[in-house]
Order: structure tokens, then sequence, then C-alpha cells
């Protein structure tokens, strides 16, 4: 197994905030697993492989072309690792959401295996005046 680091994950966390969907897929494995931070199962929605897993990392910007993941930390112990840091975005009603979330990262060959996301449950915030 190749040994991830922490420059694994803040190269993530920047791809992420480029809206770099290319980049992200090159940093997963082929059989990759995403668990959404919300959805229908007690694990949010699903998305495996690669395919699926790129449908669902672009919904999040289709969804909330604004998003960002801001303010990051990471650690990395072995074949897991965590993102911390705080998601924003506006809604298409213009609502707008920042919270606190966190990514739970499980690794193999120096890549990313499963990311399973959560965050935190926090009222939107209302829509500012343009």
């Amino acid at each position: 197994m190749s040994q991830v680091t922490v420059q694994l994950l803040e190269a993530f966390g920047d791809a992420w905030n480029r809206h770099d969907i290319d980049a992200l897929m090159s940093m997963v494995t082929d059989d990759c697993v995403f668990y959404t931070v919300a959805g229908p199962g007690v694990l949010g929605s699903t998305f495996k492989g690669t395919d699926e897993v790129r449908k669902g990392f672009e919904m999040a910007w289709q969804t909330i072309p604004d998003a960002a993941w801001k303010d990051a930390t990471h650690f990395v112990t072995g074949d897991r690792g965590v993102s911390e840091c705080t998601f924003s975005g506006t809604n298409a009603d213009g609502t707008r959401i920042e919270a606190r979330m966190v990514d739970v990262f499980t690794f193999r060959d120096g890549k990313i295996a499963v990311k399973n996301a959560f965050r935190k449950n926090r009222p939107v915030q209302p829509a500012t005046a343009a």
C-alpha cells in the first residue's frame, strides 16, 4: 500500500474548491465509494465506481454552483483520514448554507477508496439582498 499523506487531502480539497472534476477523479480508486451528507439511506446517497462517483461529485456543483469548502484541517493515520472544513454555498432559492463538516476517508494504493461526508444540520440562512 502506498502511504497517503495530508498532501493528498489538501490537493483533494483544493480540487473541490476549483470545481475540478478531473483532478478529483485522479485521486480516487476505480471502485471508489462516495456517501453523501443527505439522502434516503442511513449513509445518505451512495455512489459506487468512477462513473457514479463522478456524477455524485458533480451534483454538488449543479445543486450549489458557488459551493466552497474553506478553513480545512486534515489528518491521516494508516489507511484512514479526516478532513474538517466549513462548507458554504447558495441554494437555487437564494438561501445560504454555512456549516462545519467532515469527510472520513479510507485509502487504498495511495488513493481515496471511500469518501463518507458528514455536515452539521444547521438551518439555511435567509437570502441576502442583491
